[in-house]
């Protein structure tokens, strides 16, 4: 067996390891390892996909995981790397959430037959008695060391809620429930979490004497410092019905130059020599790079149905102007089309602009496209003569595209 930490190492998930040899040497043996997941909304994002690919790694490997969903800890919420107190949800919203992500997981890691476990942190934190816990758990944390902790310590002059100050000794519980019930000697989890991670290895050691490990994953930022996950049109969804699989590839085949090959690595399984071998391609060469890198994205997320898809439609676009009907679609009456719709009216309803101003500005710039070719007037209107094969294929900038059809 490979060793998964090796194998994490070289593809660049982590960031920092509480005892690198110690780690190692346990996980050349099968190992329970657990990563968290606090139920904030009905979808995966392409941030927790990271976490979720190293979780499908380490299985590859042989070890087991466990997907923890917060349903107890999602009714605080994780202050770490907040500026503000996160909006409550409601237990019902929590809920709804739970069912939603449990699917997405599955997508990725095998959870049948004992190979991989998802639990709800709810079916034990919910249970607590509040005052034998403060005695049991509570009593192995120091408020100093708390306190110097950098997620709590960048909230102090913002304000820190006491609900939130308590997550630490939840988390680090969960920790120690997952020991004592599954064997687990590991947690995984985002940079931002080693304060919280470090405190459940702790709190192993000092209650059952136990060994266990922390290991963090980058919090992945573009080479030009955006933040992973985050489009023109908002988060990087999972979900189809949140993110269409076109605008998924589409976000992948945009991915800049400089970064491919690090996505490579961290988003798909292809072997290294496969991947050392497309981040050498260069100049125009680098397209097949990026190709590779969205259709193997989108074929994990979506499947191999929807990847085929959206790949032709996105060849059939670059350099050509073609409409595909796996293009994001609006339709407008035909009657509209008939007299006339401004051009920056139906840039703005499609959403390739936020406002008619905002168009206005864009076609101005030589940013705005009508079936290929550059709109030359704010006040150009387009009508039915416009339509190529029943279609108008609108386009703002080098990447966003959008087809029109008239309503039947």
């Amino acid at each position: 067996m490979d060793n998964a930490y090796d194998i994490l190492k070289a593809r660049g998930f982590v960031e920092q390891v509480s005892d690198e040899e110690g780690l190692r040497a346990t996980l050349s043996r099968p190992t329970t390892f657990y990563i968290g997941y606090d139920p904030t909304a009905t979808s995966f994002h392409v941030g927790n996909l990271l976490t979720i690919m190293a979780m499908a790694h380490m299985q590859r490997c042989g070890h087991r995981p466990i997907a923890l969903m917060g349903g107890g800890t999602g009714m605080i919420g994780d202050p770490s790397g907040k500026t503000e107190m996160r909006q409550l949800l409601a237990p019902e919203q929590i809920q709804r959430n739970l069912q939603a992500l449990r699917g997405q997981i599955g997508r990725y890691v095998d959870l049948s037959e004992g190979r991989g476990l998802m639990v709800n942190n709810a079916d034990w934190l919910l249970e607590l008695n509040y005052i034998a816990f403060l005695r049991d758990i509570g009593r192995h944390f120091s408020v100093n060391r708390m306190l110097a902790a950098e997620a709590y310590r960048t909230r102090l002059e913002a304000g820190l809620s006491f609900i939130e100050f308590n997550y630490q000794l939840l988390q680090a519980y969960d920790f120690l429930h997952l020991y004592r019930e599954h064997g687990c000697v590991l947690q995984m989890g985002g940079n931002d979490q080693w304060g919280n991670i470090l405190a459940g290895v702790e709190l192993i050691r000092r209650v059952e004497g136990g060994e266990a490990f922390a290991l963090t994953f980058p919090l992945l930022t573009t080479s030009s410092g955006a933040k992973m996950g985050k489009s023109a049109q908002g988060a990087v969804w999972l979900d189809a019905e949140m993110l269409s699989p076109y605008d998924f590839y589409q976000f992948w085949i945009n991915t800049e130059d400089a970064d491919v090959e690090r996505f490579l690595r961290i988003y798909t399984f292809l072997p290294l020599e496969e991947i050392e071998r497309l981040g050498r391609l260069q100049g125009a060469e680098i397209r097949q790079a990026k190709e590779v890198l969205a259709y193997e994205v989108t074929r994990l997320t979506h499947g191999a149905e929807e990847a085929d898809k959206a790949r032709e439609a996105s060849r059939s676009l670059f350099g050509a102007g073609e409409a595909s009907e796996v293009m994001p679609t609006s339709e407008v009456e035909a009657s509209r089309l008939q007299a006339g719709i401004p051009a920056v009216e139906l840039f703005a309803e499609v959403g390739l602009a936020n406002s008619r101003s905002e168009a206005r500005r864009l076609i101005q710039q030589g940013g705005a496209y009508l079936n290929g070719e550059p709109v030359d007037s704010p006040d150009a209107v387009v009508t039915a003569d416009a339509l190529q094969d029943g279609a108008l294929v609108l386009r703002a900038g080098k990447k966003r595209y959008h087809r029109v059809v008239v309503a039947e």
